[in-house]
C-alpha cells in the first residue's frame, strides 16, 4: 500500500487542483462552479496525507472529524466507510465540504502547509459525500428514550443538534419559519456555490434518523416557546440564526434599487428569481450594480448580480488582504469580471428624479491601528469624496440575530445586539430546559462553527434529559 512518508517532499508540495467550469460558461449560469474531484484525483490527493500520529488537522475542525481515518479509507477506496467515519462527527458532509472555511480550520493546521500546500481536506470530504448512493441509504432507528425535543430553526445549528439528539434516541421535531428547511443553507448561499439539491439530500439524511420537520411555523408568533414546553417537549434548542439585515444608516438609503443582501439573496436563492417567469418572484438588477462589503455574503451577492446581467463593482473599506471573504471566492469573483474598489466607504446614495438610485458617493479610507477584530481600523480621508455609478445597490455588511423565538420569555436573557445569552460550552440559557446555539448566540458565524454550537448543545441537552429521567 502507498505510504505518503516514502515520497519526496517536492512531490507533495502542491494540491491536486479542483476543476471548475470555464468562466464564459459559468457567468451566465447558476450551475455549480467547482466540479469536485474525480476518483483518480481524490485518491491522489488522499495519498498526500502524512497520517500524522498527532493530527493537528483534527484540532482545527470545530466538530472534531477523524480526518486521517477518513482520508486513509479514501486511499483504500472504501468510500462508504469513509462517509460513515465522517458522519460519526458531522451529519452534513456534502455541505461542509463545499462551504466551510477549511483553509482557516483543519487545512490551516495541516503540517504540509508549512512548506507547501495543505491536504485539500474539504475537497476530499465533498468527494466522499458525493459518492453516497442516496437510494440505498438505510433508515436509522434508535432505541427511544421517550423524551421529546423541539428544535427552532433548520439551519446548520438546528440540523446538527437534531441529528445528534436523534442518534441518542430522542424524539426530535424541527420547527422552521420558512416554507423549506435548510435555513441560511437554502436562502443565503447561491446555487453555484451550494446546490439546493445537496441541501435537500442532507436534510433527508437528518430525517432518516427519525427527525420530523414542520415548516411555516414561526416560534414566537404562531406558537410561543413556553407553549412548546407545556405541550410535551422536555427540552428546546433555539438555533434560529442571524437573519435580520444591517444597513449603513446614510442619506438616500431608502431610494429604489437598494437592497439588503438578505432580501436580494432570499429572492435569488430561495425564491428562484433568476428563473422568472417559471418562478413568480422577479428581482430587478440594473446595468451598474454596486455591492458594499467584503465578506462571503458580499461575494455571493456580487456573483449573483453578475449572473443576472449586471456590471458589478464591490466597494470595501479595507484592503483586499483584510477581506473576511474566503480567498477562493474572491478569486472566483475576479475571474468572472467583478471589479473591486478598496479603501472606500459609502457616505450617501444619490437618486434620480424618479427616486431611483443613480450613484453612490464614497470617501477614500486609510488604515489606522487594529480594532477589536484585530484588523486595522479604517478612517475617512477628508475631501476625498468620489462617485460610483449605480442603478442597483446591495448592502452586504452583515446580519443581526432575531431573538423572536424567546420574546416574552423573561427567563431567557438577550443582549443589546439581539443574541441569546447562553453558556458557550453547553448552550444552556437561564430558563431550565432551553438551550441555544449558532448565530443566535455567537452572531455571524460560519456554517461549521454554528454546527459545533448545535453539537455541543445536543450533548448538554441529552445530559439534562437523562438527569431529569433519573430524578423522576
Amino acid at each position: 500500500m502507498f505510504n505518503g512518508r516514502n515520497i519526496k517532499v517536492a512531490a507533495r508540495t502542491h494540491q491536486v487542483p479542483i476543476p471548475k467550469r470555464e468562466v464564459a460558461e459559468r457567468i451566465r449560469s447558476f450551475n455549480e462552479v467547482a466540479l469536485g474531484y474525480s476518483l483518480a484525483d481524490a485518491i491522489a490527493e488522499a495519498n498526500r496525507c502524512l497520517q500524522c500520529k498527532v493530527p493537528r488537522c483534527v484540532e482545527g475542525c470545530p466538530v472534531n472529524i477523524d480526518i486521517p481515518a477518513f482520508i486513509r479509507l479514501i486511499r483504500e477506496s472504501k468510500f462508504d466507510e469513509a462517509l460513515e467515519k465522517i458522519r460519526e462527527k458531522n451529519s452534513l458532509p456534502a455541505i461542509c465540504g463545499r462551504v466551510c472555511p477549511q483553509e482557516d480550520q483543519c487545512m490551516g493546521k495541516c503540517v504540509l502547509g508549512i512548506k507547501g500546500e495543505p491536504v485539500n481536506i474539504g475537497a476530499l470530504e465533498r468527494f466522499v459525500a458525493d459518492q453516497e448512493n442516496k437510494e440505498k441509504r438505510k433508515k436509522k432507528t434508535m432505541p427511544s428514550t421517550g423524551k421529546r425535543v423541539a428544535i427552532i430553526g433548520s439551519g446548520p445549528a438546528g440540523l446538527t443538534a437534531a441529528a445528534e439528539l436523534a442518534k441518542m434516541g430522542h424524539d426530535v421535531t424541527i420547527f422552521e419559519a420558512l416554507h423549506a428547511p435548510g435555513g441560511v443553507l437554502m436562502y443565503g448561499i447561491p446555487e453555484f456555490r451550494l446546490p439546493k439539491d445537496i441541501v435537500r439530500d442532507e436534510v433527508k439524511y437528518v430525517e432518516s434518523l427519525g427527525v420530523k420537520i414542520e415548516t411555516n411555523v414561526i416560534v414566537g408568533k404562531v406558537i410561543k416557546l413556553g407553549e412548546l414546553m407545556k405541550n410535551g417537549f422536555d427540552a428546546v434548542f433555539v438555533g434560529s440564526g442571524a437573519g435580520l439585515p444591517m444597513f449603513l444608516g446614510i442619506p438616500g438609503e431608502n431610494l429604489s434599487g437598494i437592497y439588503s443582501a438578505n432580501e436580494f439573496l432570499i429572492r435569488v436563492n430561495l425564491m428562484r428569481a433568476y428563473r422568472f417567469p417559471e418562478y413568480s418572484t422577479p428581482i430587478k438588477v440594473g446595468k451598474k450594480v454596486v455591492v458594499i462589503g467584503g465578506g462571503n455574503v458580499a461575494m455571493d451577492a456580487a456573483r449573483c448580480a453578475l449572473r443576472l446581467g449586471g456590471d458589478v463593482t464591490v466597494v470595501y473599506r479595507r484592503t483586499e488582504e483584510l477581506m473576511p471573504a474566503r480567498r477562493d471566492e474572491v478569486i472566483n469573483a475576479k475571474e468572472e469580471g467583478i471589479k473591486f474598489v478598496f479603501l472606500a466607504n459609502p457616505v450617501r446614495f444619490i437618486g434620480n428624479e424618479k427616486g431611483w438610485v443613480k450613484a453612490v458617493e464614497c470617501v477614500r479610507m486609510e488604515l489606522g491601528k487594529p480594532d477589536e477584530s484585530g484588523r486595522m481600523r479604517p478612517f475617512a480621508v477628508p475631501g476625498s469624496e468620489f462617485l460610483v455609478d449605480a442603478d442597483t445597490v446591495v448592502v452586504a455588511i452583515g446580519q443581526n440575530p432575531n431573538p423572536l423565538a424567546v420574546r416574552g420569555e423573561t427567563h431567557v436573557k438577550v443582549t443589546s445586539h439581539g443574541t441569546i445569552v447562553a453558556n458557550p460550552e453547553t448552550g444552556e440559557t437561564d430558563m431550565p430546559g432551553v438551550f441555544a446555539g449558532g448565530d443566535i448566540v455567537t452572531d455571524n458565524a460560519t456554517v461549521i462553527s454554528a454546527m459545533a454550537g448545535g453539537k455541543k448543545a445536543a450533548y448538554a441537552i441529552n445530559e439534562f434529559l437523562m438527569k431529569k429521567s433519573r430524578c423522576n
